[in-house]
């Protein structure tokens, strides 16, 4: 969307994980975005991999391909400037040169990596003379006298088969891994499945240090555009709207006598009484509660919840399907209640359950159910009772939205107990 009014796009190439291609998908349909080209990683390998994929990608639909490389989680407000920024880059990478861009530092900030300018600037470009990790405050502040550096923003423009020539020179165990994952790419409805074992096989590395620390054909173009890369929580109060006491409140929310403070209550109402500099994140699926300059310590929580093999730390109460999405309400010892959302022309698969019995209860629109042997219309307050490995499917033939409550029972509750026999979203071939 940020992109709006620039001349020359192309449809969007989307890089994401496999697991939240349909998160994706239903973003894209929401603004429009009709004919994406969504590559599905089977694993996080850093940003060099990635971008080699949708190089190789766009290399396919045209030998003259430029990339404008961009991250989803960043916010620039100044979109006009942000324009003309890249219409700047891109004359660069269409003489062949490598381009990123430099944020304009607005303070001693440690969260960024940082780019040394050389001498001269022609025409708003200056070439690299050095990528710098993320400093220490004293160091920061140092940088920000000197005034010839500016925060890494891991946006870049470039020439697809000039990134691919380059990375190939710099990181060729990456651009062989990537060409084998490409080349056995399965199609899987609108995304692209890059193979597993080779995209496994590459090294993990950013595009930072894979090429552009070691190229000698680098240059950046300064951009002032109101930037942040939400690099976390702390981040959306920076740039959210503030009270009268700089507090950022989102939902449900009552607070007396706190400052500095940023709440977003997507679940429950929240109340907050007599603190200042908080982070207070309400979601179904967690709620996080932390000082403001400790907040980037969730990194470390995450990893002690993989270590405890937290099921929090990987997969949202909330997951979208293709035919729409579940809540996973509550759950218990041999139970689950999941709340299941289907889109009008949509249907689940044909599938059974070895281990768990479920029972599907509309509470709004019409459902066309497939039990065992029988075809049934269940509207609103009707149900029906799914016996444990009985053939069965749920489908919307309305134009209306369809919501059924579905209570399992049985031994396991696992996603992994669902046998497909008919999916038209080809999941039969495929794990997830």
């Amino acid at each position: 969307m940020r992109l709006e009014g620039l001349d020359g796009l192309s449809d969007p190439v989307i890089i994401c994980n496999v697991n939240h291609r349909f998160l994706v998908a239903e973003q894209l349909q929401q603004i429009g975005i009709n004919n994406p080209k969504i590559l599905l990683e089977p694993v996080g390998k850093n940003t060099a991999p990635a971008i080699a994929a949708a190089a190789l990608h766009s290399l396919k639909m045209a030998d003259d391909a430029v990339l404008l490389v961009l991250s989803a989680d960043h916010v620039i407000q100044d979109i006009k400037a942000f324009h003309k920024s890249i219409k700047i880059a891109i004359k660069q990478a269409l003489e062949g040169k490598l381009v990123t861009f430099g944020i304009v530092p607005t303070d001693a900030n440690t969260g960024y990596g940082y780019i040394k300018l050389s001498d001269g600037n022609h025409a708003g470009v200056s070439k690299v003379e050095e990528f710098v990790e993320k400093p220490d405050i004293e160091t920061a502040r140092g940088y920000l006298e000197q005034g010839n550096y500016l925060w890494n923003s891991g946006m870049f423009v470039f020439r697809a088969r000039v990134f691919i020539d380059e990375l190939t020179s710099y990181s060729p165990d990456i651009f062989a891994s990537v060409t084998r994952a490409f080349d056995s790419a399965v199609q899987d409805l609108d995304f692209i499945r890059l193979d597993k074992q080779a995209f496994e096989s590459s090294p993990s590395d950013s595009i930072d240090y894979a090429l552009m620390e070691k190229s000698h054909n680098v240059v950046v173009v300064p951009l002032d555009a109101k930037w942040n890369d939400i690099g976390s929580w702390s981040a959306l109060h920076d740039i959210g709207s503030k009270d009268v006491n700089d507090n950022v409140i989102r939902g449900d929310v009552i607070v007396q006598d706190v400052t500095g403070t940023y709440i977003n209550a997507d679940h429950h109402m929240v109340v907050a009484i007599g603190v200042n500099d908080l982070i207070i994140v309400d979601t179904p699926d967690a709620t996080l509660i932390s000082k403001k300059d400790k907040v980037q310590e969730v990194k470390a929580i995450v990893e002690i919840m993989n270590t405890d093999k937290r099921c929090e730390s990987y997969i949202h109460r909330k997951v979208y399907r293709p035919w729409g999405w579940y809540d996973s309400i509550e759950a218990g010892e041999s139970f689950q209640v999941k709340r299941l959302h289907v889109k009008p022309g949509k249907k689940l698969s044909l599938q059974m359950h070895h281990k768990r019995a479920e029972h599907w209860v509309v509470v709004s629109g019409v459902a066309t159910v497939i039990n065992g042997e029988y075809a049934l219309t269940l509207k609103k307050g009707d149900s029906t009772y799914i016996p444990i490995g009985t053939t069965h499917s749920l489908e919307n033939n309305t134009d209306e939205e369809l919501e059924v409550i579905e209570v399992q029972s049985g031994s396991y509750l696992g996603e992994d107990d669902i046998v497909r026999l008919q999916d038209e979203y080809g999941r039969v071939k495929f794990d997830a």
